[in-house]
């Protein structure tokens, strides 16, 4: 079954205009209706998952969010592009209702609707189509993840961390990968929650720190000098034996404490923080490093820094990619610099995802950057290529 595409507005000029500038793009199925109701009629009585929508927020009757709760009801899995004449920031709330639904959310317009605007919505829209996978993702039980652990099937990928000044590699971030014998590399999302859920993350994080400094020795006594960053939940720093078992992993690996940073990541409101303080304070009185990640999102806040000795401050990707042409992001970002600098604390910015969020981060004078423009989480062994491919592209970049 070929696209189709659905105009929902209740302007009928507006309809008209846009889908004539379709027609000149090359789409040649497109439907109009005048009212979210009408929309949804036509919907029922031709479900498919290869619709997109375009539709217009402010209508009577039912209104554009009344109508992404219809789509929800329906389990609609097309596209979905918001447009109107309202504020920028109502649009962008919008948006993100939508994907806080799952909804495929190709973005939003403004009118009126500019035709090269609409070519690159167009060109979003086909390629993810094109990497819609249709099977039903693999999920993981408690049992599996528990056996992964035990039989050693958890490998680390390390994503690295430059200096935007110098561009000078610096450090990287250990992401735990499952090497599934049967469905190949698991990413982390699909069963670190259940490691959380299930009493697991403790031995999790453990298996994940003891590789981590092991490869921090390989590549020091390789002449690289790297900061090597662990991700550490709220629930690992619950058991007061935690400190005790890093810095004994510490000189069992022959790693300073200043090489290395804990991430502290909280999925869930603590309301009684007297072990992880216990913790993290006897963790930062031998100089290892503490890093608040994914500020300013969940429950990293600002009653964290006041609470906790942090050295190093990770900016959301959230308020990073785009933030060179998004005002909200742009002062978001600014505003967390600002904290990094007062509190005396590195700045990285995670999510670079090209060229213009690094030069953006270069105008703000961003400590670190991170992220896939830089490179990719990798295998250790990948790290020496590709260093050589980023010190080429740094030069290029100055």
């Amino acid at each position: 079954m070929s696209p189709s595409i659905l105009l929902v507005d209740d302007e009928p000029f507006q309809l008209k205009l846009l889908a004539r500038q379709l027609v000149n793009l090359g789409q040649n199925s497109v439907e109009t209706c005048t009212s979210g109701q009408e929309a949804l009629g036509m919907l029922d009585a031709q479900p498919t998952t290869r619709w997109l929508i375009f539709l217009d927020l402010n209508m009577p009757d039912m209104d554009g969010v009344k109508f992404i709760r219809q789509l929800v009801a329906r389990s609609y899995r097309g596209a979905l592009v918001l447009f109107s004449g309202e504020d920028e920031r109502i649009l962008e709330m919008a948006v993100r209702l939508g994907q806080a639904h799952q909804l495929m959310m190709l973005g939003h317009l403004h009118k009126p609707i500019q035709p090269e605007v609409l070519q690159i919505l167009l060109g979003r829209w086909s390629e993810q189509m094109s990497e819609m996978v249709q099977e039903i993702p693999r999920t993981y039980g408690a049992a599996a993840v528990q056996r992964a652990i035990a039989n050693g099937e958890l490998v680390n990928y390390y994503q690295p961390k430059v200096e935007v000044a110098t561009g000078a590699f610096v450090g990287v971030e250990t992401l735990v990968r499952w090497q599934h014998p049967d469905d190949g590399l698991v990413f982390p999302d699909r069963f670190i929650s259940v490691a959380e859920t299930h009493g697991l993350i403790d031995a999790l994080t453990r298996v994940v720190l003891i590789e981590a400094l092991a490869q921090a020795r390989c590549w020091r006594d390789a002449g690289l000098a790297l900061r090597v960053a662990v991700n550490v939940s709220m629930d690992n720093l619950l058991q007061l034996d935690f400190a005790d078992f890093v810095l004994d992993q510490l000189v069992d690996a022959g790693i300073a404490a200043q090489d290395l940073i804990l991430e502290v990541t909280e999925s869930r409101l603590m309301t009684d923080l007297r072990i992880p303080l216990d913790v993290l304070t006897r963790l930062r009185l031998k100089h290892i490093s503490l890093s608040i990640d994914d500020f300013g999102t969940g429950h990293s806040s600002l009653a964290q820094l006041r609470d906790i000795a942090f050295s190093e401050l990770k900016i959301d990707r959230g308020f990073v990619h785009n933030a060179n042409q998004d005002n909200t992001k742009h002062a978001i970002f600014s505003a967390s610099l600002g904290i990094a600098r007062q509190l005396e604390m590195k700045a990285v910015a995670e999510g670079v995802e090209d060229r213009a969020d690094w030069e953006f981060l270069r105008q703000q004078d961003c400590d670190l950057a991170q992220g896939y423009f830089v490179a990719k989480a990798m295998p250790a062994a990948e790290l020496p290529c590709w260093l050589l491919e980023w010190t080429g592209r740094y030069a290029a970049l100055r």
